[in-house]
């Protein structure tokens, strides 16, 4: 009877609480799971933030292209010349077989998904029926009069889904209004208008300040160019010796230097008159993003010549390391013969580059390794961020390391050994090139590592070639960075065609890379390996 009456009792303290929970069951349950839900949502860490300058849109899809076909051709090809004098007739310019869809056809087949036609070079002859001259295929006997080189080959590019660029030279050795500011200035802009007016998307305009000694002066009215063509075709890059969007690397040999900024000061430069090695190696503190283009010829001279040979696949294998491999744009010069047709010849020797670079990189070493690195932004459990992006092609996933880290470390272990002697990195330029010092070490024989190549800038691709090594373990190590170092792609490739070298052993103490001594032997220390 006491124990009844001290539970029923109890059961009728006052407890507020009790009183809510017995009340108001349904709401308690509901906030009491919504407060918890609210406290285990985590938001996921957002990108860094890109750093000063980057690239426009325009610039990006430049650089993803790698390659462009330019194509010199006009009546130098007829006259067996390179700087025409503006005064040959023009009935010397009549192609018999002209056939623009077998250049797109020989681009595409290539590799190459950009063309360049020379629509105007310094002598003035214009390859399509321009208003302004009569100084043009319209005045040749080609197609009667009624040709038009630039509308075959847009139609052609078009169909076949190839970027289209032109070249309208500042120079006309045939125009009488040449000399005169006002008069010539208004002549080159009506051309430049009826080019990027009549023929569809332009993606790329090129310009140079080419002009032979003893000339008449002339003042180009550049910026008021620049703006017009932008206004006509917001998806073009223009190209000249400094800019605005692509800058020459500063020589015609299709090589850019190991150190190469896409980062660039245009009031540093002048078209024709830019220090040529501030064009080769940009600017680590520029404040404009002009990325460079390097423009070489396939043969001896930039337009056909019947006594002239192409250059072989192995050397258009060096000129893809040494442009493309350093940052720039490889712009290489394929121009028809007299006939109008991409000689065979020079087909061939392209169709062996073709095979050539194919071989090397269709399939790199490192999609088969694990991949670690010494943080990851956001911990360990951020999948955006995590070190195995850099296995994936392209430039739009990355490895971001945590912020305020005092060393940036990625590590491959292939799990058996591999050799190899090419490595490819690429940095996501839409974030600003970051990296400005770099090295690789391998795990030899003796399990320590060993350093086997260095570097400065890696920018949009960068190709780096050494004697061979075996190896299980590599490591990629930052050592510099303008801001946290965004890695997009490793790439670890054989090439055995341009490279010989030999495997190295645990009996050497050191490496070599470019034929210089490179030692830097540090201990194995499994302890820089973190996931987060």
């Amino acid at each position: 009877m006491e124990i009844k009456k001290l539970y029923h009792h109890h059961r009728h303290l006052p407890n507020p609480i009790t009183r809510s929970i017995s009340t108001y069951p349904l709401i308690f349950i509901i906030f009491f799971l919504l407060s918890h839900s609210i406290v285990a949502i985590s938001f996921p860490k957002p990108p860094p933030i890109p750093i000063l300058p980057f690239p426009t849109s325009q610039q990006l899809s430049w650089q993803l292209s790698d390659m462009a076909l330019f194509l010199h051709f006009g009546p130098n090809t007829f006259t067996d010349s390179e700087w025409g004098s503006g005064h040959d007739d023009p009935s010397v310019f009549n192609p018999t077989a002209l056939n623009a869809t077998q250049w797109v056809t020989v681009a595409k087949e290539n590799g190459f998904p950009r063309v360049i036609l020379t629509a105007k070079h310094h002598d003035g002859f214009c390859l399509w029926p321009s208003d302004y001259t009569d100084y043009s295929v319209k005045s040749s006997p080609w197609r009667n009069g009624n040709g038009d080189v630039v509308g075959e080959l847009a139609k052609a590019a078009q169909k076949a889904e190839i970027q289209l660029g032109l070249y309208l030279s500042p120079w006309d050795r045939h125009e009488p209004s040449y000399g005169k500011t006002l008069e010539y200035n208004e002549h080159y802009l009506a051309q430049m208008t009826e080019l990027l007016t009549r023929y569809g998307n332009i993606k790329e305009v090129w310009l140079d300040g080419a002009k032979g000694e003893g000339e008449k002066y002339m003042e180009y009215l550049f910026e008021n160019w620049f703006s017009m063509i932008h206004q006509l075709q917001p998806e073009s890059v223009i190209f000249s010796d400094a800019g605005p969007d692509v800058r020459w690397v500063g020589d015609e040999a299709g090589c850019a230097p190991t150190t190469s900024w896409s980062l660039f000061n245009r009031s540093n430069a002048a078209i024709g008159a830019t220090d040529p090695t501030y064009s080769q190696n940009g600017d680590r503190l520029g404040h404009d993003w002009v990325p460079s283009e390097c423009d070489v010829s396939i043969r001896p001279g930039w337009f056909w010549h019947a006594s002239e040979v192409p250059k072989s696949a192995a050397n258009l294998l060096e000129l893809y390391y040494n442009s493309v491999g350093r940052n720039c744009l490889l712009l290489l010069n394929v121009p028809p013969n007299s006939s109008g047709l991409i000689s065979e010849e020079d087909v061939k020797v392209l169709g062996e580059f073709s095979k050539l670079k194919n071989s090397i990189f269709s399939r790199s070493l490192a999609k088969e390794a694990v991949v670690s690195a010494s943080s990851t932004r956001g911990g360990h459990n951020n999948t955006r961020f995590t070190a195995s992006s850099i296995l994936d092609d392209g430039i739009f996933t990355y490895w971001a390391p945590n912020i305020n880290q005092s060393h940036w470390e990625i590590y491959l272990d292939f799990q058996e050994s591999v050799s190899f002697n090419v490595i490819q990195l690429q940095e996501p330029i839409q974030m600003g090139q970051r990296i400005a010092k770099f090295h690789v070490d391998v795990v030899n024989e003796d399990g320590k590592w060993c350093e086997v190549l260095s570097g400065t800038t890696v920018g949009y691709r960068r190709l780096l070639r050494f004697p061979g090594v075996k190896t299980q373990s590599l490591r990629l190590v930052i050592d510099e960075s303008r801001s946290d170092p965004l890695i997009a792609y490793l790439g670890v490739y054989v090439d055995t065609v341009s490279i010989i070298g030999s495997t190295m052993r645990n009996s050497s103490s050191h490496s070599y890379f470019n034929a210089s001594q490179v030692l830097h032997q540090i201990a194995y220390n499994h302890t820089h390996i973190s996931s987060s």
